[in-house]
């Protein structure tokens, strides 16, 4: 009788490809390292730009992520997932850079990426908002999102950032912060009124 196996799922296989990379990385395989950067830079971007709404910051904060991750990677042990790993590293360095310059009240609506800009999924921030949303034209409805996102403590803007835009769970959102699952659900909750009474008021 033929055995049936349950097929690894993609996010799994992805974790498995992650660790041989690292492990590569690790005995100095600089190409393996790159993979990695590869792999991971289109949602590090995201998720750096939707936290700072600017493109030089963002780029220059990638390349300062990407340059302490290939120093720390050979202290990376495997106790979370590589994403995790990079993820905090990124959103750590990146709130780090947020409180020395004051950026999240000091941001120009103009610079608006394209590629972020015409994302679905940044203009479904929350569920709650789309009724109120709907009849606003869309690239004002991008400006007002942009704004009401800055208007968020940096904690708060992150959460959003990971959960609604990203699409990370709560429970992956948890580690890559170092927090507890309630207390991600907490802010996000906090950070969905916020949002949802500013847009309210912009309409």
């Amino acid at each position: 009788m033929e055995t049936v196996t349950d097929k690894p799922t993609a996010a799994a296989t992805s974790s498995a490809e992650d660790r041989v990379l690292v492990e590569r990385a690790q005995d100095g395989d600089t190409r393996a390292f790159d993979d990695l950067v590869r792999k991971y830079t289109p949602k590090l971007y995201g998720m750096v730009y939707n936290m700072t709404a600017n493109r030089e910051d963002t780029a220059d904060l990638l390349q300062e992520i990407f340059a302490k991750a290939y120093r720390s990677v050979k202290r990376f042990q495997g106790k979370s997932s590589f994403y995790t790993w990079i993820y905090s590293i990124s959103v750590n360095m990146t709130l780090n850079f947020l409180k020395k310059r004051g950026r999240y009240a000091k941001v120009s609506l103009d610079d608006v990426d394209s590629g972020i800009q015409n994302d679905p999924e940044f203009i479904k921030v929350t569920t709650a908002q789309r009724d109120t949303v709907r009849e606003v034209n869309i690239n004002e409805l991008q400006k007002s999102l942009n704004a009401a996102m800055m208007k968020l403590s940096e904690d708060h803007r992150t959460v959003v950032t990971l959960y609604d835009i990203q699409g990370h769970q709560h429970n992956e959102i948890s580690k890559i912060l170092g927090v507890s699952e309630g207390t991600v659900r907490s802010r996000l909750f906090y950070a969905h009124r916020i949002l949802q009474t500013y847009l309210e008021d912009l309409v």
